[in-house]
């Protein structure tokens, strides 16, 4: 028997997410859906909100973002 596509009725969530690195924008993002991977099952995207940087001397010096990570609620 073929197994059964997935529910019409899927809930999702959405949790905030804010991650940092030292080395750009796609590392953070990366770090924080690794960290988030940790805790949640079921990721199924992310929706970066904001990007920010802190500046040293005229250097950026860390890359900031703040997303929203949706992930589907386990029945």
């Amino acid at each position: 028997m073929a197994k059964k596509a997935a529910a019409d009725n899927t809930i999702a969530r959405v949790t905030e997410v804010i991650s940092t690195s030292d080395k750009s924008f796609e590392d953070a993002v990366g770090n924080g859906i690794k960290r988030a991977s940790k805790s949640l099952r079921g990721i199924r995207g992310a929706w970066v909100k904001e990007m920010k940087v802190d500046v040293v001397n005229g250097k950026v010096t860390n890359y900031r973002v703040d997303m929203l990570v949706t992930f589907v609620v386990e029945e």
